[in-house]
């Protein structure tokens, strides 16, 4: 124990530093994948604008952003801010799950659950899609490495995807069916089916309640200020991946106290 515990400060850096690199790899993922292509040549990171491939010191988490004060070395065109946010906020959650689960395979799980979420958040925001190419593989991920997961299991992912896939694909073909219009994509169906592989049933129903409330809440306040009619369209994605993360940090603190006879 005296061991691990002087270790702990070295494998938070490392965390970190891990976090920023899969980070700087999401932002390639965010780009290409809607685009049709993911591993596909020219595998090197290049300048949008003068089409110029990057050095490696150009492609260094967070700091090559600042020393090249946000624009090319090229043709000085302004790089997004995105980049640098995607990797420290993929490097917070990596830490925030080690300094969460510890030293144990829990943390490689849920860190990997994080990185698909923080990928689908920005892919849903640019191009209101959630691609099957993440969302699958994940689903498998999270029911083959929940037999490894104390407290999880796989009856207990299994039942997740199940939920979060087959229930509200029922309930979002109901409420098309009776109202005409789509309300829960079926890309976010997948997406919780995801989440519930990864979290289980009370997680994906928790996700739910969780990113309903906050998109509700979100939804109204931009058609106050924008003065749209209630018909709105703002993607759910994001939504459901910040219910995933309160979730998956706070998930048993919040139901302990809204309903502590499950846990009597």
């Amino acid at each position: 124990m005296i061991l691990a515990a002087s270790f702990r400060p070295v494998l938070l850096a490392w965390f970190a530093a891990a976090g920023l690199a899969v980070g700087s790899f999401l932002n390639v993922v965010i780009y290409r994948v809607p685009l049709g292509f993911f591993v596909s040549l020219p595998s090197r990171s290049a300048c949008r604008k003068c089409k110029r491939r990057l050095a490696w010191y150009e492609n260094i988490p967070v700091f090559s952003y600042l020393a090249l004060r946000a624009r090319c070395r090229t043709c000085a065109s302004p790089i997004s801010a995105r980049y640098p946010l995607v990797e420290i906020m993929t490097s917070a959650l990596f830490v925030a799950v080690f300094g969460y689960y510890g030293a144990t395979f829990a943390t490689l799980y849920y860190s990997a659950f994080c990185a698909a979420l923080v990928a689908i958040t920005f892919i849903d925001l640019d191009h209101r899609i959630i691609p099957d190419v993440i969302s699958f593989p994940f689903i498998a991920i999270g029911l083959l490495g929940s037999l490894a997961v104390p407290g999880l299991g796989i009856a207990n992912s299994a039942m997740g995807a199940a939920a979060g896939g087959f229930g509200f694909w029922f309930m979002a073909w109901g409420y098309q069916k009776i109202s005409g219009r789509e309300g829960l994509g079926f890309g976010d169906v997948k997406l919780l089916a995801m989440i519930g592989a990864f979290l289980g049933p009370r997680g994906a129903l928790g996700t739910v309640l969780l990113s309903s409330i906050v998109g509700s809440v979100v939804g109204i306040v931009i058609m106050i200020v924008q003065k749209k009619n209630l018909k709105l369209a703002l993607p759910f994605g994001p939504f459901l991946a910040l219910g995933a993360f309160v979730y998956l940090f706070w998930g048993d603190y919040l139901a302990l106290r809204i309903y502590p006879q499950f846990y009597e």
